[in-house]
């Protein structure tokens, strides 16, 4: 029996297609991020490490531009959103969530923050967005230097957290959270 089509908002039992988008485009540039960190993390300054950080300030770009637009989409789909469900656990729910949602606004935010404040032009893709200052605003600089890799890897810990969790819904509870957003197909093949 085929499966239903995705809507493309959101509903009380599905992501739509624009959310799954989203999240999974999002994830796949963040776990990019996070191996190539980890890479400079374990092998400092090697060739192979060079073309990852090479891609670090662009791709973190474009990952800033699709959260905002993933948190504009998550509010405006607010009352269509499947549920997180009741009691404590639907609180966990909702808090990790919000947790994912704010780190993974407050990274890119105070890299583009040291970026504005620093000697070096930012110019992603080849376009200045901010040119290189004479002199450096200081705390700008210091407040991305302190939070940008601390909170990329706090972040990493929560995606942990979170595939934890899809994993003992999936294993333990089977109540179906997989397939709300990667669909039926996936959900069968979990469980083989």
């Amino acid at each position: 029996m085929p499966s239903p089509k995705i809507p493309l908002r959101d509903t009380a039992t599905v992501y739509g297609r624009v959310t799954r988008i989203l999240h999974w485009s999002i994830a796949a540039l963040i776990l990019w991020q996070l191996f190539g960190m980890t890479l400079r993390l374990i092998f400092g300054r090697q060739p192979v490490v060079s073309f990852f950080v090479g891609w670090h300030q662009p791709v973190g770009t474009v990952l800033f531009g699709l959260i905002l637009i993933r948190v504009i989409w998550a509010f405006a789909n607010r009352g269509n959103r499947p549920s997180y469900g009741a009691g404590l656990i639907g609180l966990a729910a909702r808090l990790g969530h919000l947790a994912l949602y704010a780190v993974m606004l407050v990274v890119p935010a105070v890299a583009l923050l040291r970026s504005w404040g620093s000697e070096r032009v930012f110019a992603p893709f080849g376009f200045q967005i901010f040119p290189a200052r004479t002199t450096p605003v200081e705390w700008a600089v210091g407040l991305g230097d302190a939070l940008h890799g601390e909170m990329g890897w706090v972040l990493a810990l929560l995606i942990l957290g979170h595939v934890v969790m899809v994993g003992l819904h999936e294993g333990m509870w089977r109540d179906g959270t997989m397939a709300r957003m990667a669909g039926s197909r996936a959900r069968r093949s979990w469980r083989r």
